[in-house]
């Protein structure tokens, strides 16, 4: 979980958020930068796991992508559908887990910042279900490694943003075993948050981080099903 807000300028102006709602942060702004350097032909089919405000579909509707964005929270759709009817843009918003909410449909490009900090206790309800992810980190980034092929069309394309407490060989090694080509295209460190400062006793005694660390490494993984 990044700790600053985000500056990114190819990101649309003015989101909103209801209340309970990911802001973008840190994390947004990496895999919008990546995004962005991602050859998107107008009506390429798009799909965003875990669109909290709506801002990386948005980010593709502007360039002409045919976007899906899903999300597990109802207030999350609301702000993802309120955003784009501000920017005007078109954007299907589906509640759901993404597993079900797109198994009729295959994507050129799929882009997700899901939830992946450490936590003892996997949330069921609740804003924290935006960046709790289980004592690893991973429950939805394993997720997303296994369903990568069924959601990709040949030739697709995969960008994934989490922290490196949740472990980027390992991410790269589950993608390339279900066939795709993959690998860590950018590292960042940020000042650690108010969510891991929470916790840090713990992550210490889960042996996730050293004694006194103050900056969170943060990674893209890109990855293509060929």
């Amino acid at each position: 979980m990044a700790s600053t807000a985000l500056t990114a300028g190819s990101l649309p102006d003015g989101l909103m958020a209801l209340p309970g709602v990911y802001r973008p942060q840190d994390d947004t702004r990496l895999v919008a930068e990546a995004l962005a350097q991602e050859p998107l032909t107008p009506g390429a089919a798009v799909l965003e796991i875990g669109t909290g405000t709506g801002a990386l579909a948005l980010q593709a509707a502007r360039r002409g992508a045919r976007v899906t964005a899903v999300d597990v929270s109802w207030r999350a759709v609301a702000t993802a559908r309120l955003n784009a009817l501000r920017q005007r843009l078109p954007l299907r918003v589906v509640y759901g887990d993404f597993a079900s909410a797109a198994t009729s449909s295959r994507f050129d490009l799929v882009v997700s910042n899901p939830p992946y900090v450490p936590a003892a206790v996997l949330p069921m309800r609740g804003p924290e279900r935006a960046w709790d992810a289980g004592p690893d980190g991973r429950a939805v980034i394993d997720r997303i490694c296994t369903s990568a092929p069924a959601l990709l069309r040949p030739g697709g394309v995969l960008l994934l943003v989490h922290s490196g407490l949740c472990g980027a060989q390992e991410t790269v090694e589950r993608l390339t075993a279900r066939g795709l080509v993959a690998d860590v295209t950018t590292r960042t460190f940020v000042p650690w948050g108010p969510v891991l400062r929470s916790r840090r006793a713990w992550l210490e005694q889960q042996g996730l981080t050293p004694a006194a660390e103050e900056l969170e490494e943060l990674v893209v993984i890109r990855a293509q099903y060929l």
